[in-house]
């Protein structure tokens, strides 16, 4: 006869087959994020950290490009940076994170409540990442079908230039970027608003945000409209000493098996200079610009020949965002000889007849203009 339920029911288990074990969701714990790596404990590229640091002081600079070798710490150092800033006053249920102080900046939503009053939180700068293939809807935003579908509404869902409001915007390998989403770019980075018009949807919101790039030269060139668009752009390379490459996997290493412990470690160093882009900012609006520094700085773009007056502009502010860091009340001509660069690099013109790269053409202007 064969076996009733009730007996197999009642049947011991054959070895090495355990009755599996039904986890609650709401009971499981969650696992604890792991702190990104310390932005201070970075070997080396100083022109990367200093053009971020610049960034992280003044956002008006226009943002950063980083071309370089794999494996150099492009993307560490960016999520690192955003990490070390303090957390920003946000607008309570915004979905752009609106700045409550900054009445000019308010998305609709939230202007219309300003009378009432805004309920205040404090959340972390935003580090968004677009992927090469994401699609338009994705990046600007488009209709919720959720909501369309099931109740009816016309709702906008944001996309990622909305969670990307008053943070970063990075795009690793930038130069691969389809067209349609360069010519996108162009326009909320230089307007600081994204305006979204399809499937029956209107609107705008602000998208103000540093926009940061990383990529590899040897995959293909950036379009010269994007490129332009970038206040500073530097070459990043992998270390060729013996110590520096010690100390990077030393470190990176260490911050792999613990990375708590890593952080905590560093966690001081980072104090230390999260007060210090504090401080720079503050006084940024206070550093004097003299006009023989001004004069010096056209004197460089006319040189070396560059289009437009966003060279001295550029020239100008991180300049400014240097000394402010470094606590001077006054730009110098150091500092202009510091920033150049990576303000003039990437928008020198092709010179068939000198074959010296961007750097060589630089340092030739800064001797023959500044001395």
């Amino acid at each position: 006869m064969a076996p009733t339920h009730s007996a197999l029911s009642r049947r011991a288990p054959k070895p090495g087959f355990a009755k599996p074990t039904v986890v609650d969701p709401a009971t499981r714990p969650e696992a604890t994020p792991r702190p990104p790596y310390p932005f201070t404990a970075i070997v080396g590229q100083d022109a990367m950290r200093r053009a971020l640091l610049v960034a992280a002081v003044d956002p008006s600079v226009g943002g950063v490009l980083v071309f370089g070798d794999r494996g150099t710490g492009k993307s560490t150092a960016v999520r690192a940076l955003a990490a070390l800033l303090p957390p920003m006053r946000a607008v309570a249920g915004c979905a752009y994170s609106c700045d409550p102080v900054e009445a000019g900046a308010l998305c609709p939503a939230c202007a219309a409540r300003r009378a009432q009053g805004l309920t205040v939180k404090t959340v972390p700068v935003p580090v968004v990442d677009l992927p090469l293939g994401a699609t338009e809807d994705r990046v600007v935003g488009a209709l919720d079908i959720g909501r369309a579908l099931g109740a009816g509404e016309k709702a906008f869902e944001p996309g990622l230039l909305a969670r990307a409001n008053r943070g970063f915007l990075y795009i690793d390998e930038v130069n691969l970027l389809e067209d349609h989403l360069v010519d996108l770019l162009l326009d909320v980075a230089a307007s600081g608003v994204n305006t979204v018009e399809r499937e029956g949807l209107s609107l705008r919101h602000p998208a103000r945000f540093v926009l940061v790039g990383s990529g590899n030269p040897e995959e293909g060139e950036l379009r010269p409209q994007l490129l332009d668009r970038f206040g500073l752009a530097v070459q990043v390379s992998t270390p060729t000493d013996l110590a520096s490459r010690v100390a990077i996997v030393r470190r990176r290493d260490a911050y792999e098996r613990d990375p708590a412990g890593f952080a905590a470690d560093w966690a001081d160093e980072e104090a230390r200079l999260g007060r210090r882009i504090l401080a720079a900012r503050a006084r940024l609006s206070e550093v004097a610009v003299p006009d023989a520094i001004l004069e010096a700085a056209a004197g460089l773009c006319l040189a070396l020949g560059t289009d437009g007056l966003r060279g001295e502009l550029t020239l100008m502010r991180t300049a400014r965002a240097v000394a402010s860091l470094d606590g001077a009340g006054t730009v110098t001509l150091d500092h202009l000889r510091a920033v150049a660069p990576g303000s003039l690099s990437h928008r020198l013109r092709r010179n068939p007849l000198d074959e010296a790269g961007s750097e060589a053409r630089i340092a030739r202007a800064i001797a023959e203009v500044l001395g």
